[in-house]
């Protein structure tokens, strides 16, 4: 079978672009190595949170978080959306500075957010520390359950006539005159007229089969999970450097992230835990919440997260190659997921989304030897 767009990527910007195109009429084949949601969209910490999202990116992950808070009726599935509101913390002088210029950056942009001393904040969260000198407060912050991101998709892929091929990695990929060519670890091998590229970290792999170089950096993300403990918290917590994200899931565990590094080998598909960057991440939960020091710690593992130079995604037409699209290096990409992806079905579709993509060609090295795509 020829399909009008083969996508490669089973995450939220790939399942999100492919839903897109199918609901727009188009013949849909998505891929995926491993399986759907299972990459970095199923194993980041869920955190819906506004306060955490770079100025430029607010419009989007406003209209991000929205899509997630109707996650149910637009798939089919209860993703376990909360609106729980979220409290930013600052321990220090300098800290509350970066506070209060971070905030007034994103305020700005659209973020309904306010500056509160730690005393209110305690009001609010009384398992909030000592140390808690100031907070922002977001009264539309939450979160959702990553680990249903695979399952929800799924439903509205099939629901949509999505062909699924999963477990199964591409291993070559070429331009043709009739569009693109894949070809499988297995041996599977498919045609399509049109192309996105929305692997994630694997994306830089990918585009190289087309003789494009993207300028992306790959990082290693640290994420923990406690044991069920009683309540402590009801909304989700950060803290000023961006260092910390916490929330408390509904079956009592604590879920402890905040972009600390582990190591990888991404050729091997390999990932180590670096114990003094998880003894901090934990540190530092237990400064903001100091009963987390009487709770064990149950499981940390690694998440696979890449951006480019400027820290901006990347989504619109591949430069050079004709008919292949590009989203990819999305920071809070969790959030900001299934509007972006929504926006490129609309280019794709032929129509002018609501907000503008990031051109992938505003880097010069983006474009080397892609002519070999022409």
């Amino acid at each position: 079978m020829r399909y009008d767009a083969l996508v490669i990527g089973g995450g939220v910007m790939g399942a999100g672009t492919a839903l897109g195109l199918a609901r727009g009429g188009m013949r849909v084949l998505l891929l995926d190595r491993k399986g759907l949601g299972t990459g970095a969209s199923g194993v980041n910490a869920g955190t819906l949170s506004l306060q955490i999202k770079r100025a430029a990116l607010v419009p989007y992950a406003l209209r991000g978080r929205e899509r997630w808070a109707a996650a149910q009726r637009l798939l089919g599935v209860d993703v376990q959306y909360r609106m729980t509101g979220g409290l930013t913390l600052a321990f220090t002088e300098a800290e509350a500075a970066t506070l209060q210029l971070r905030m007034g950056e994103r305020k700005a942009a659209g973020v309904p957010l306010e500056i509160i001393g730690g005393d209110r904040a305690r009001e609010m969260e009384p398992a909030i520390g000592p140390r808690a000198m100031m907070a922002s407060y977001c009264a539309i912050d939450g979160y959702a359950d990553s680990t249903a991101t695979g399952r929800a998709y799924r439903r509205g892929l099939l629901d949509a006539g999505v062909t699924l091929h999963e477990g199964d990695g591409v291993v070559a990929l070429e331009r043709s005159d009739a569009g693109f060519e894949v070809r499988t670890t297995r041996g599977a091998q498919f045609s399509g007229r049109r192309l996105v590229l929305a692997a994630g970290a694997w994306t830089q792999r990918l585009a190289r089969m087309l003789g494009v170089e993207l300028p992306m950096v790959v990082r290693f993300n640290l994420v923990s999970v406690t044991e069920r403990t009683r309540r402590l918290v009801k909304m989700t917590i950060g803290h000023a450097t961006g260092l910390l994200t916490l929330k408390q899931s509904d079956n009592g565990t604590m879920l402890v992230a905040g972009g600390w590094q582990g190591r990888g080998d991404q050729e091997r598909d390999e990932t180590e835990i670096v114990p003094e960057n998880l003894i901090t991440n934990l540190r530092l939960a237990a400064t903001a919440l100091p009963a987390l020091r009487r709770t064990r710690l149950v499981r940390s593992w690694i998440g696979y997260e890449a951006h480019v130079p400027d820290f901006m995604p990347l989504a619109g037409a591949m430069p050079g190659v004709p008919d292949a699209w590009l989203l990819a290096c999305v920071r809070g990409g969790y959030t900001i997921g299934p509007y972006l992806s929504e926006l490129l079905a609309t280019r794709i579709l032929g129509q002018e989304p609501e907000l503008p993509l990031f051109d992938p060609g505003r880097f010069n090295s983006v474009t080397a030897g892609a002519a070999v795509a022409a």
